[in-house]
């Protein structure tokens, strides 16, 4: 029968591995995060260990616009002072919230499910362009921001959804370059992306 080496702690090797799946987590710092949690606060490992299985059982996404939501259609979707001519496309739940913060919009979202990457095997189907039509062309929509991140995939994904809705007769706009180059919402200043919003444009 194979011994583990000494020393050895698969449970603990596990919890870094799993760490080690959070974005900008490497091995150095998924590690110093499981010794700190187990050596120094037990009390915040199983606090975090119950509020993520409790957010894994609760939350879903929200059959309108596809962000995260404990209902089936979210409260900014539910919204009935909300405008509904005005449909705003970003690539995740967290740039949903960046606009959000601004207080500057008060349309209603579209979240993609991510953004074209070829390079990563997502396409326009992979990202839920043919939902982003359907929403978009509910009758009430008259214009669709594409509120998609500066980098080179939010750019093309930009431009594919811009020449699939325009033909429909949908006005199409895109954020003003208030936003540099290369970011990404849930990251940049909240000025900046208000300002990217009031000053938003044609593509």
């Amino acid at each position: 029968m194979h011994e583990a080496a000494p020393g050895h702690v698969p449970a603990l090797d596990a919890l870094i591995d799993a760490l080690r799946h959070l974005p900008g987590v490497g091995p150095k710092s998924a590690s110093r995060m499981a010794y700190h949690l187990l050596e120094h606060d037990r009390e915040a490992a199983q606090h975090i260990a119950r509020a993520l299985d409790a957010a894994l059982g609760a939350v879903q996404r929200c059959a309108r616009c596809n962000t995260l939501t404990e209902d089936a259609v979210c409260s900014i979707c539910a919204d009935t002072r909300r405008d509904a001519r005005q449909l705003c496309v970003v690539e995740s739940p967290a740039d949903l919230a960046a606009v959000e913060q601004t207080l500057t919009y008060r349309g209603l979202y579209f979240v993609l499910m991510g953004r074209i990457s070829p390079l990563d095997g997502l396409g326009p189907k992979e990202i839920g362009l043919d939902r982003l039509i359907s929403r978009a062309l509910d009758g009430l929509v008259e214009e669709v921001i594409l509120a998609t991140n500066f980098t080179n995939e939010g750019e093309a994904t930009a431009h594919v959804i811009a020449e699939t809705l325009r033909p429909r007769g949908l006005r199409v706009t895109r954020l003003a370059r208030g936003v540099p180059a290369g970011a990404e919402l849930e990251y940049v200043d909240l000025g900046t992306i208000a300002r990217a919003l009031l000053d938003r444009r044609g593509t």
